[in-house]
């Protein structure tokens, strides 16, 4: 007996709907498994930006300004960083000899002044000398709490120092004579020796002051406070940013999500949460960890500004040997010429706290090009990525105001940072500085809570233009629908061009499920 007609084809229309439907979840699946060789523009997961009015642009950038002005203002009432104790060394010197021995007791020392610096000014009776050799014999003992003393290293340290005057200056550059990174003792008692001293340059000394350099106690205080504070915020601003991307799978985010989902963590390390263990373990380890958490943070970003740079502009191939490689081997030896110096000076330093690697380095001058040169390559290559991505999204609606944003913050975080180092070092920023030197150049807390507040307050802001709106996903559906766009597109997004036609789309897979069920629809 045969089936009637009549029955076949709705089982026919069925089989079919079946097989499309597997077909379909198939290809879903095998989109979604498969790696990026094109990053399509209707996977991006909504930013926040795109939804920005003009007003609200604005309002961006002075609550940015608020935020910096309010922690700058903050660190100029704050306590001065650095406290420092001068003592006049013929006056502690045998006979008043100029050459020394020079006894010499620093202050009683805890935990909060972290570091301590011994430095020599010599001023001379003519200025008319411009280079000397000095050598300096230095010997250092920890004073206990009972008063007792104890040798901390057995031989006396031998340094040359060079001594370098201004013509029309009689008081000569200030010599390092030892740095501690961190403090066993409650004082210590250092004795001074200057030898093979000329005595042409012996009758030229007229004095010889011997200076104690430690971060204020106030400041530690008031340092461990803004640290926490800045790793509070850091860590809910994280939070809030990872729970509004919840939505959304992460091969759907932009290059800017994702950088920030790492960027943010880093920050978080940034402002080392693990900075109070300074003051409760003695040891090396928590300022060198502190150390190696700001260096990787800073180098990361400036990785970042290349990869968005060219991933914005190049959305196709992103390819590891091609788009990362190039840019991680840049980044990567600014990162490890950085740590490498900083390591060295902090492990030569545990034996020999008279150690300085730029003048102790046979090889230092050559690191110094080096690290120019790298510096010079990173400038170069960002300006050409910058400029190439102008050019060619000039014209592109939503690309184009990721990119002018980006910038725009960009560059005035970097004049800001190059103002802040300006006022920090002087016309001395590119000298010869190292590790242990540049820390006695702050002046007031202001120096510290401006750089940390700049960088703090600019992933905030990155953080919260990358981020989806809280009902990014519900308006993406309606923007989908041709028949919602019209009715839905409000006179600041026609700023930016049409929704439908040029924006981004946000859920591909509702488009591509409407017309699915349109060809079903016709089919039947």
């Amino acid at each position: 007996m045969e089936r009637p007609e009549s029955f076949e084809k709705p089982l026919l229309g069925e089989m079919k709907r079946l097989c499309r439907r597997i077909q379909d979840a198939f290809s879903e699946l095998q989109e979604d498994l498969t790696p990026y060789k094109t990053e399509r523009f209707y996977r991006l997961a909504p930013m926040r930006l795109y939804t920005l009015s003009k007003r609200h642009f604005v309002l961006v950038f002075v609550v940015f300004f608020f935020c910096f002005g309010v922690s700058t203002l903050i660190g100029v009432s704050g306590p001065k960083i650095i406290s420092e104790n001068y003592y006049n060394g013929l006056s502690v010197s045998t006979n008043g000899s100029k050459s020394g021995p020079f006894d010499l007791r620093s202050p009683p020392l805890s935990n909060y002044n972290q570091q301590l610096w011994l430095t020599c000014i010599i001023q001379l009776d003519r200025s008319n000398l411009s280079w000397e050799e000095l050598g300096m014999n230095v010997e250092l003992q920890g004073v206990m709490q009972d008063a007792s003393v104890m040798r901390i290293r057995d031989n006396v340290h031998n340094k040359n120092r060079s001594l370098r005057c201004a013509a029309r200056q009689q008081a000569c550059d200030e010599i390092i004579v030892l740095h501690l990174g961190y403090l066993n003792y409650t004082q210590y008692k250092i004795n001074v020796r200057f030898r093979n001293l000329q005595d042409g340059l012996k009758d030229k000394i007229k004095n010889v002051t011997f200076v104690f350099k430690m971060y204020n106690a106030t400041f530690s205080q008031v340092e461990i406070w803004f640290r926490f504070v800045f790793v509070v915020m850091t860590f809910i601003v994280t939070c809030m940013f990872a729970h509004s991307l919840r939505k959304f799978s992460m091969r759907d985010w932009g290059i800017e999500q994702k950088w920030m989902s790492i960027l943010l963590p880093l920050l978080l390390l940034y402002n080392d949460p693990f900075f109070p263990l300074s003051f409760l373990v003695n040891s090396w380890f928590p300022g060198t960890l502190d150390a190696f958490f700001q260096a990787l943070f800073l180098c990361a970003l400036l990785l970042f500004w290349l990869c968005v740079y060219h991933g914005i502009r190049v959305q196709g191939d992103r390819r590891f040997l091609t788009f990362y490689l190039p840019k991680l081997l840049v980044v990567g030896l600014l990162w490890l010429s950085a740590v490498t110096l900083g390591v060295w000076q902090t492990v030569n330093e545990l034996q020999d706290p008279t150690y300085q690697y730029k003048v102790d380095i046979q090889n230092f001058q050559g690191m110094k090009v080096f690290f120019l040169l790298l510096v010079a390559v990173y400038v170069l290559y960002l300006v050409f990525l910058v400029l190439c991505a102008c050019s060619e999204l000039k014209n592109a609606p939503y690309t184009d105001l990721r990119l002018k944003f980006l910038t725009a913050l960009t560059l005035l975080v970097l004049v800001i940072s190059v103002v802040i180092l300006y006022l920090r070092f002087g016309s001395k920023a590119l000298q010869e500085n190292f590790v242990a030197e540049l820390s006695t150049h702050y002046q007031n807390s202001a120096e510290f809570l401006s750089f940390y507040g700049l960088l703090n307050f600019y992933l905030y802001t990155l953080a919260f233009v990358y981020s989806p709106s809280r009902n990014a996903l519900y308006d993406s559906q309606l923007k989908d629908n041709p028949a919602f766009s019209m009715l839905n597109d409000s006179d600041d997004e026609v700023i930016y061009g049409s929704d439908y036609e040029e924006m981004p789309l946000q859920n591909g897979r509702a488009i591509k499920a409407s017309a699915k069920y349109q060809d079903e629809s016709e089919s039947d």
